[in-house]
């Protein structure tokens, strides 16, 4: 079973999104963090395969969330989805150790099942962190 974490603040895009992976993976467990002490301090207690990260998050950013779990978990795909749609914030986030850059903005739900579905199949092929490609309607891993 598939374990994904949501480090989102925002309460409603985080249900929301919850709802959608839910509803096209029910097997899925999902632990919901509001900030990045709430999402470390889960970490410790849970096993996470996958995480969705903003990075507007507050007390701690998304991206040093993202460098502190990668320095300490290098088995965790970590996905940054956000309203930041700068190269700036992609450079930093693949430098911090983010595997994806995904924008709010470009957000598709069918990209994100193809993504989950790609990322089990590179589970269950042995290889630990996808890579990203750029598609059509946005970027995201397979």
């Amino acid at each position: 079973m598939l374990t994904a974490m949501i480090v989102e603040d925002n309460a409603s895009f985080r249900r929301l999104f919850k709802g959608e992976l839910l509803s096209r993976f029910p097997s899925m467990e999902i632990i919901e963090a509001g900030n990045g002490q709430e999402a470390f301090t889960r970490l410790t207690s849970c096993s996470v395969d996958l995480i969705f990260m903003d990075i507007g998050l507050p007390g701690q950013s998304g991206l040093k969330l993202t460098q502190e779990i990668r320095a300490n978990r290098q088995d965790i795909t970590i996905v940054v989805v956000t309203s930041y749609d700068l190269p700036e914030y992609k450079e930093a986030a693949m430098q911090y150790g983010a595997s994806c850059f995904i924008t709010k903005g470009s957000l598709n739900m069918e990209g994100i099942s193809t993504f989950v579905r790609c990322y089990q199949k590179a589970q269950d092929e042995g290889r630990l962190r996808p890579t990203c490609l750029r598609l059509e309607s946005g970027e995201f891993c397979i």
